[in-house]
């Protein structure tokens, strides 16, 4: 199987799924416009881009039967696919340099400014410029030598300058020990990659564990990866864009706003800045943005967090069927859990096993398994109908939660548990759902004029 992300477009127009914009664009709003009046119906591929030569797409998967093909299984595997991998990685496959499309262009020095290279994309309305939005930021911590891989936002400051927003997780694990030597982390970002690698990279893992590897294991063989020209790192070798640098110590710049995937805006404060060196990319690259609170930003997010939430809802309750975290919530803050109840008190030892996958989420719903917890209105209906407030529902107050909830007191936040189960106690026919026999046999195609 191929990771490279023209091979993906490739599936994708099979499919008649990618759409093509051949006028031109630009990268200032309309870039954005455009493909998110296409989220959840179709990839977008814009051949001019306003300034630019090189090509630009968008929505590489906006659906979980996307996401799921990337990875080869449906989408009710896909979970228990995603948690295997994260407990059997397989390392990665070191190739040499030579030859290798992504080594075919190298800038160093002045050749390097980033924003006449990249066709960086201005998203929102008061987004404070130009933002990489789907670049895979690799990093090593500098005591251990353990891997990273996330996607964070980088917006373009200078020629060769990002500002980064690091929360609170690995990378920044990683930094604030390199900065308290007064040393730079190396980090190299890469950009234009198969979906795959883009969830793996999404893997909330304990610190150590290098989401390559686990992309490897969702691949089924060793990924493919070569070394950097400046920096001691190693990228999959199939991307279109690595760019290399170090995260600066002592050194913070004014980033953002920035619309975030809440839907609303990152304020502007000091951040950390990363200074690029050196960028190497294939011939006639093509670049990826990702829209903020798209489906695919979205659901990149969700699969992984919802295949940990899973593993410990599985734990605490073993007869959980499924998970979900919602797009309303910005597939973060707001979970629905399903279980096949056994025994009273399983509805809040899922919200707490829920609360401890993830700092981000706020508020856990738990049903039965006759309520389809993709359905907003049934699971509503279950809260309606199965829940007692000063009975079902409880509240943890000052938790740590995430600083771009605008709700939270500089991330501090607190949550919010509903068990809308039936009673075990309580005869089972009072909450029963009406029916209406032969519904799903009609067609009405056989009753209409």
């Amino acid at each position: 199987m191929s990771l490279a992300l023209r091979n993906w477009l490739d599936l994708l127009q099979r499919d008649g799924i990618l759409r093509t914009v051949s006028r031109e664009v630009d990268p200032v709003y309309e870039l954005s416009a455009v493909g998110k009046k296409l989220d959840g119906k179709a990839a977008v591929l814009f051949k001019q881009v306003k300034g630019y030569t090189m090509p630009v797409v968008t929505g590489l998967a906006w659906s979980r039967e996307l996401f799921a093909k990337a990875l080869g299984t449906d989408v009710a595997g896909m979970l228990q696919r995603f948690n295997r991998a994260l407990d059997q990685p397989i390392s990665c496959e070191s190739v040499g340099r030579s030859g290798l499309a992504l080594k075919e262009n190298t800038l160093k020095g002045d050749g390097i400014d980033l924003a006449r290279l990249l066709p960086a994309a201005t998203h929102h309305e008061k987004d404070a410029g130009a933002f990489l939005t789907a670049a895979m930021l690799i990093a090593k911590d500098p005591e251990t030598g353990e891997k990273n891989v996330a996607i964070h936002r980088h917006q373009i400051l200078g020629a060769n300058r990002l500002g980064a927003l690091l929360l609170p997780r690995h990378t920044l694990h990683m930094f604030n020990k390199a900065e308290a030597k007064g040393q730079p982390l190396e980090v190299a970002l890469v950009i234009g990659v198969h979906p795959l690698l883009l969830l793996a990279s999404q893997a909330t893992t304990r610190l150590g564990v290098n989401e390559l590897e686990i992309a490897g294991a969702l691949l089924g063989e060793p990924l493919r990866v070569t070394r950097c020209e400046t920096v001691d790192l190693e990228v999959p070798v199939e991307a279109e864009f690595v760019l290399e640098g170090k995260l600066l110590p002592g050194a913070r710049e004014a980033e953002g706003p920035f619309g975030e995937y809440p839907r609303c805006y990152g304020p502007e404060c000091p951040k950390h800045v990363i200074e690029i060196q050196c960028i190497t990319h294939r011939n006639n690259p093509i670049y990826h943005t990702i829209i903020p609170a798209s489906l695919e930003h979205l659901l990149l997010g969700a699969i992984p967090r919802e295949a940990v939430m899973m593993q410990l809802v599985r734990q605490a309750v073993p007869s959980a069927r499924a998970v979900h975290l919602t797009p309303a919530g910005g597939c973060r803050y707001h979970a629905v859990i399903s279980i096949d109840k056994k025994h009273e008190g399983q509805g809040r030892n899922a919200i707490f096993a829920a609360f401890t996958s993830s700092t981000e989420v706020k508020h856990v719903v738990v049903v039965d398994s006759d309520i389809d917890i993709f359905d907003s209105e049934d699971v509503e209906w279950a809260i309606a109908t199965r829940c007692q407030a000063a009975e079902d529902v409880f509240i943890i107050k000052n938790a740590m939660g995430n600083k771009l909830d605008p709700s939270s007191r500089d991330g501090v936040s607190d949550k919010m548990g509903i068990d809308a189960t039936v009673p075990l106690s309580e005869p089972r026919e009072r909450f029963e759902k009406i029916a209406i026999p032969r519904f799903d046999a009609i067609d009405l195609k056989e009753y209409l004029d």
